[in-house]
Parts: structure tokens; sequence; C-alpha cells
């Protein structure tokens, strides 16, 4: 029969073996150490300055905001006083003759100096009253407030559809005039 003493000294030994086992593995390999993050000046590419995620952008004039830009990502480049962005979401103020527009484009850039901001991808236009336009570059001319476009625009307003290749739309006013090569159809009308 074993003794409760020899049982005391076997799980006394085990439990030293075990301590001395676990020291050993750690002097042997080293303190794990978290791998550094990258510095965040070899993160960003060459020309960019700065990296910001849910940037705001407004143009005000008289006190009063004209519109708002909201972009998931801005990168910024002071060298080109340039802002490159992606998601980007825009609401423009109700004028005293026209209600409020609301722009999402997949990617654009807002040049500071002049305000102007070029939308591209995805650019899709949504009036108060429910006009609606998609295409897939658009520039707003902010001493204009027009939204401009050479490239194919998809105008729908109740059961009007026309597509057109070029636009300019004006904020203020929200009257628009389509340039060239323009179709137009009015849904549930039988052709003759």
């Amino acid at each position: 029969m074993v003794s409760p003493g020899n049982i005391r000294l076997a799980l006394a030994f085990l439990v030293m073996t075990a301590i001395i086992g676990i020291v050993a593995a750690i002097t042997l390999k080293g303190p794990r150490q978290a791998a550094l993050p990258e510095p965040v000046s070899r993160q960003l590419p060459q020309n960019i300055d700065m990296a910001i995620h849910d940037a705001r952008f407004y143009e005000v004039r008289e006190g009063a905001a004209v519109w708002e830009l909201v972009a998931k990502k801005a990168e910024y480049d002071k060298t080109g006083d340039v802002a490159h962005l992606s998601d980007i979401h825009m609401d423009f103020a109700r004028t005293a003759t026209a209600g409020a527009i609301t722009v999402t484009a997949a990617q654009g850039t807002y040049f500071s100096k002049s305000r102007n901001v070029a939308l591209r991808g995805k650019v899709h236009v949504v009036t108060e009253s429910g006009v609606t336009f998609d295409t897939e570059a658009v520039d707003y001319v902010a001493v204009r407030s027009q939204f401009r476009t050479s490239d194919k625009v998809t105008f729908r307003q109740q059961r009007l559809t026309l597509t057109a290749q070029g636009m300019v739309l004006d904020v203020t006013s929200q009257k628009a005039r389509f340039l060239k090569n323009v179709d137009a159809g009015v849904a549930g009308l039988k052709s003759r």
C-alpha cells in the first residue's frame, strides 16, 4: 500500500517538473511579442498626406450651408490641394425655389480651392420632388451651382424616362438641360 507521504512527494515532484518545463520552454523560445503595426508613413500612397475616415466637407455661403458631403474615406493631397473620396453621400440644402437634393457616388475628388467636386462611379441624384438622375460621372461646379456631365444620363420623373448624352442641372432652380441624343418614353402609353 502506498503511504500518503509518498503520494505528496510524487505530486510535488510532478509540479516541480512541470514548472521547470514551462520555464525552460519560455527561455528557449523567447518571449512572443505581437508584430508591431506598419508605420503610417508606409500605409499611405506617396502623394497622400493624410487619410481620414468618415470625412465631412461643407460649403457655406452667407452663413448658410449650401451642401454637406460625407465620405467613408478621404485621402488628402496637399500638393494638389485635393481630397480623393470614396463612398460619397452629398446633401444640398433646400433653396427658396426648390427642394433638397441628395447625391451618392462610389468615388470622387474634392478640389479645395474651387470647391468643385468630381463624382465618379454609379452617381445617383435624387431631388425632393422625386426626380432621379443616374450617370457614371458628373462634376459639381461650385461657382455656378451646377452639375455637368458629358456622359450618358438617365432621367426619371413619375412615368417619364429620358436618356441623353450630357446634361447641365442648375442646383438652385433644379432645371435640367439635356445636351444631345435625347430619347424619351412615357410608361403606360402605347405606341401608334
